[in-house]
């Protein structure tokens, strides 16, 4: 019987942890709200130092052209768009950025990777 009682507590641990986090809200005026009591963590950039890039050439799904992508970003989507924006002006190419990754046009991953190294993050070249 004991251990039935566990459980029983632990599940209802389980939903009382659930309840208590708001997860989404499709209300503006909630997330206003909540954002204006701070339960809402606005979201930040984590310091360049403390990222690991991945800097590839990527040739799959993509015709045989090649892509340089650098993965691995824990920024906000602005601050993403931004620096993607300066890495295909000093690349010469276009690209996209988004879901935490930055892609340029054909094989620029030397100076993709020097670039992001004298911004301060650590860079992995595969």
């Amino acid at each position: 019987m004991a251990a039935i009682g566990h459980a029983e507590t632990r599940r209802e641990e389980l939903s009382f942890d659930m309840k208590s986090r708001l997860v989404w809200t499709s209300d503006p005026e909630a997330a206003k709200r909540l954002r204006q009591e701070g339960a809402v963590d606005a979201e930040v950039d984590q310091e360049p130092s403390k990222q690991s890039i991945r800097v590839v050439l990527d040739r799959k799904r993509r015709a045989g052209k090649s892509v340089t992508v650098a993965s691995g970003f824990r920024i906000t989507a602005a601050s993403l768009a931004e620096l993607g924006a300066a890495l295909k002006k000093r690349c010469g190419a276009g690209g996209t950025a988004g879901e935490g990754e930055i892609e340029i046009q054909g094989d620029h991953v030397a100076r993709v990777a020097a670039e992001l190294e004298r911004l301060g993050y650590r860079v992995r070249k595969s």
